[in-house]
């Protein structure tokens, strides 16, 4: 390892950055490194402008992706180089806007009825009943459920923040069945070759996108949708806006005020309307 890698390291963790973060901005460094064959403390404005050109015209990156470039290699120049300033002319392709398409209460239904795995069902059910990232939901551990306080523990979640989530009688019973037949003993969703280890991210989201094909939903979306779709139900069942906030994890208000636009008029259940796998089973009652 070198001097630099061991540096930036250090910079990271002094600022509590997460395993994901740390993973990120390593690369975006170790890829501009072997771009110049130099080490980055080397190189000069022009040369990460010139790097910068390649990202989004020669290799085609969308702004998003040259974003998470940009991140990690001003972090390294900013924070362990000691730059006073990052003034580096970027190109940065315009974000095509997309309104993501929202899963409703019938499809969400479906997706978690075609699982017929109950490990891989408690899974994207546990994503839905709790609003959680798929980093998240992978990163339970068995003690950070709180059956008593229907409650439960999201460790180092983005921005490296813990936080604790209500969840409904629907999901608390449902992990109680899930505790009692399989009996975790350390990770709530282990790996099957591998017990002492957690689910990875990419086996949770091959395991939404199998089920989304079986219940025939053809909307475009990964697992986050299941997020989406949690944020946006709460709301159109009378959730404060700043109540979703601190479910969600979010650091600024504006990013929740996002899921606004997907809401209609609320249906009057009572504010906490927080059990939203109980909820699915009236749309399929009524359907």
């Amino acid at each position: 390892m070198t001097p630099l890698r061991e540096q930036m390291i250090a910079a990271m963790r002094t600022r509590g950055f997460s395993a994901r973060t740390h993973q990120s901005y390593l690369a975006a460094v170790g890829a501009l490194a072997r771009y110049y064959h130099r080490s980055p403390d080397r190189l000069s404005v022009a040369d990460l402008e010139g790097y910068f050109r390649y990202l989004a015209c020669e290799r085609g990156l969308s702004g998003a992706s040259c974003k998470l470039y940009l991140n990690g290699i001003r972090f390294l120049y900013l924070r362990v180089l000691g730059w006073k300033s990052f003034d580096v002319a970027i190109p940065m392709p315009r974000r095509a806007q997309r309104i993501p398409e929202l899963l409703t209460r019938r499809e969400v239904a479906a997706i978690l009825a075609s699982c017929t795995n109950r490990k891989h069902g408690m899974l994207l059910a546990t994503c839905y009943g709790a609003g959680l990232r798929v980093s998240e939901v992978v990163g339970l551990r068995v003690q950070d459920i709180d059956g008593e306080r229907r409650l439960l523990r999201v460790r180092q979640g983005k921005g490296a923040k813990d936080r604790l989530v209500p969840i409904g009688e629907t999901l608390l019973e449902t992990l109680r069945a899930y505790y009692r037949l399989f009996r975790p003993s350390s990770w709530l969703f282990p790996r099957g070759s591998a017990p002492d280890q957690a689910l990875s991210i990419s086996a949770a989201q091959r395991m939404f996108t199998a089920a989304k094909a079986r219940a025939g939903v053809e909307k475009i979306g990964g697992i986050h949708g299941l997020r989406h779709a949690y944020a946006t139900h709460l709301l159109e069942r009378g959730l404060a806006v700043h109540d979703l906030q601190q479910r969600l994890g979010h650091r600024c208000l504006s990013t929740t005020l996002r899921y606004l636009h997907w809401v209609g008029e609320p249906r009057g259940q009572e504010a906490s309307g927080q059990d939203l796998l109980g909820a699915l089973g009236e749309e399929v009652d009524h359907g």
